[in-house]
């Protein structure tokens, strides 16, 4: 038989899912939401009043908690479960080899064929530019703040939190007024507004992690006569070494899907632009942007297909950075 935890919370399910019923009939509504919620609350209350008769305010205060904890983490799954599988059935269809060997200056709104290599190209470069200038920058502010703490650790850390708040439209306006406005649209300009938002994630996070090392591992290094910089790069930085990846990703997934930003630098294009120094270049987020724009079935499908693309490469580009992390651990483990 179902214990009686389990009878309990079914019967405050049935009850919620009435007092819903009843309050729907009554009021006449008609949205699946506000029925959804008001069967949750009841649910909620019935179960708190039939723990609290049988074990008290405590075990049911208890009870009432965890459950709204399983089913906050439930519906954040389903969530995510419900986004991935329309990304996939609704991308799927379009995603052939084609995709990615072709761009969309030779076809038309209407015309079958045509694929996202411009944007995937965009999209590869002004990532990679931006992760090779954010990376040692930001690591390098990351040790500084938690590593030597000069004197100017409090100003740099108040204006590296201030720029984490900037908004992405921001960022792109500032590169448009400083780069554009006189040398024109293009990738690089792109890579600059991305910079500018991933540099306060990176060194934010990169200086989390290293305040997780244990001080034991600097004093120990110290102690043997080793100056502070070789510390720093030998054993803190090594250590630290798969949470800094970590961080990179996290900055990498701040800035790979910005669209507003991009509009104001790359500006896009429908054709392959491979230097990102000249001229106006797409990306996989100006794709998407520019065929939702235009409302018809040919052109949802190609958006959802590089919606798909953008997903993979994220995906991509984290299994990647673990693979490397591990690899690290397993050489600095050795080499202890």
């Amino acid at each position: 038989l179902m214990p009686r935890d389990g009878w309990e919370a079914a019967a405050a399910l049935a009850g919620g899912l009435a007092v819903a019923g009843v309050l729907r009939t009554l009021l006449g509504w008609s949205g699946v939401m506000s029925t959804f919620i008001w069967a949750y609350l009841a649910f909620l209350a019935i179960y708190f009043a039939l723990v609290w008769d049988r074990g008290g305010q405590e075990i049911a205060g208890d009870r009432v908690v965890t459950v709204v904890v399983w089913s906050m983490g439930a519906l954040v799954l389903g969530g995510l479960v419900w986004m991935l599988t329309q990304l996939v059935f609704k991308g799927l269809p379009k995603l052939r080899p084609s995709f990615f060997t072709q761009d969309l200056s030779t076809v038309g709104p209407n015309d079958p064929g045509g694929g996202a290599l411009h944007a995937i190209i965009g999209t590869v470069q002004q990532v990679g530019l931006a992760v090779i200038v954010v990376v040692p920058i930001a690591v390098l502010t990351a040790v500084y703040l938690n590593e030597l703490k000069g004197r100017l650790a409090p100003l740099i850390r108040f204006i590296v939190d201030a720029m984490s708040g900037l908004p992405s439209i921001v960022a792109g306006l500032l590169v448009f007024t400083v780069w554009v406005n006189g040398r024109g649209f293009s990738g690089a300009a792109g890579a600059a507004a991305l910079v500018i938002l991933m540099l306060p994630t990176v060194t934010r996070t990169a200086e989390e992690i290293l305040r997780t090392i244990p001080d034991t591992l600097r004093e120990a290094s110290l102690a043997l006569g080793a100056p502070e910089w070789r510390v720093v790069l030998k054993v803190v930085v090594p250590t630290a070494l798969s949470g800094l990846v970590t961080a990179i990703i996290l900055g990498v997934a701040r800035a790979i899907g910005e669209t507003a930003p991009m509009l104001l630098t790359a500006f896009g294009s429908d054709s392959v632009n491979t230097d990102p120094t000249t001229g106006p270049q797409s990306d996989l987020p100006l794709f998407v942007w520019k065929l939702i724009n235009v409302p018809n079935e040919t052109q949802k499908q190609r958006a959802w297909t590089g919606l798909l693309v953008l997903v993979l490469l994220v995906l991509i580009l984290f299994v990647t950075a673990r693979v490397i992390a591990s690899r690290a651990r397993k050489r600095l483990g050795r080499a202890r």
